[in-house]
């Protein structure tokens, strides 16, 4: 399969839960900042480089955004309210109204509509990988999704293959050997 289009979905990094702030405050918590910009370090050494890039307006998403955009050429990302804590349609909805002119997608979002959606477009691909998005897509976990679609309005249902599923312990654990 040649991708027209990829999609790269990343879930926020892992935030904390302070007493008394609504869910869609909660901010990032030392794990999650550091994990962030190693997402960002990892995005940039393997050449996946977003054309265009749509974040949730949850701040835990804005907070991961601007740790991992240290790494990459400068983009603006675009808030889309309808990716906060999304079902996978609406989630699929919004990639759909993506500009034709980007060609790699980011969106950074929440569980569970993230691995959801990821589970149903990606059909094919490396099995173990796979499998691995089946049993979990952890906080700042990111999944690479090739689409042979000429634009974002023609991405359906198990049309896609997983590239590439990498988590901040698959990073680390490769870092240690």
């Amino acid at each position: 399969m040649t991708p027209s289009r990829r999609l790269i979905l990343l879930r926020h990094a892992k935030s904390a839960w302070p007493a008394g702030v609504a869910d869609i405050d909660r901010p990032l918590n030392a794990r999650g900042r550091a994990a962030a910009p190693r997402m960002g370090a990892y995005l940039a050494a393997e050449g996946l480089l977003p054309d265009h890039v749509m974040v949730s307006p949850a701040r835990r998403t804005a907070e991961t955004w601007d740790l991992v955009r240290g790494a990459l050429p400068a983009i603006e990302a675009e808030t889309v309210p309808m990716i906060y804590e999304a079902s996978p349609s609406r989630i699929l909805d919004a990639v759909r109204s993506a500009p034709d002119a980007a060609r790699n997608l980011l969106v950074i979002g929440h569980n569970p509509g993230f691995q959801d959606l990821a589970l149903l477009l990606a059909r094919s691909g490396d099995a173990t990988a796979r499998q691995s998005l089946r049993e979990k897509f952890p906080t700042a976990g990111l999944a690479v999704i090739d689409l042979p679609v000429a634009g974002w309005s023609g991405v359906g249902r198990g049309g896609g293959r997983l590239e590439r599923y990498v988590t901040p312990r698959m990073l680390a654990e490769a870092g240690e050997r």
